[in-house]
């Protein structure tokens, strides 16, 4: 009994934070948008963060994933109190944005140094 338990509440976790990620991406993909339209970005953003609502919160390890929830709280917040133009919002996010993917590049690539000094017995 207690083995389903923890299953299932990894299975909530994972979901949660695939619900996270997908309203990071979709957010970040407004954006990026070239003809950038802050109502439908407001509209878009909205709608997403109630669907995101609906998925249980969980505890969150991850530093990566607490900084994607942080990342969203800050959308919200800006949606709520902005600028006329937003466009100083829209770069904080953006930055904020390219940050957190920069750390999870970081954490999945790493540099293979000195390959060429690798052991090698010449066979």
């Amino acid at each position: 009994m207690y083995l389903i338990r923890e299953i299932h509440v990894k299975q909530l976790r994972i979901r949660y934070i695939r619900v996270l990620e997908k309203f990071f991406t979709r957010t970040v993909s407004l954006l990026k948008l070239e003809n950038f339209n802050h109502e439908l970005f407001k509209k878009r953003t909205l709608k997403n963060y109630e669907e995101m609502k609906k998925a249980e919160e969980m505890e969150l390890y991850s530093a990566y994933i607490t900084d994607i929830k942080n990342f969203i709280e800050k959308t919200i917040q800006f949606i709520n109190e902005h600028s006329k133009s937003f466009e100083n919002e829209r770069a904080i996010l953006l930055k904020d944005a390219n940050l957190l993917q920069k750390e999870k590049n970081n954490s999945s690539y790493s540099k293979d140094k000195h390959k060429n000094q690798k052991f090698n017995d010449e066979y």
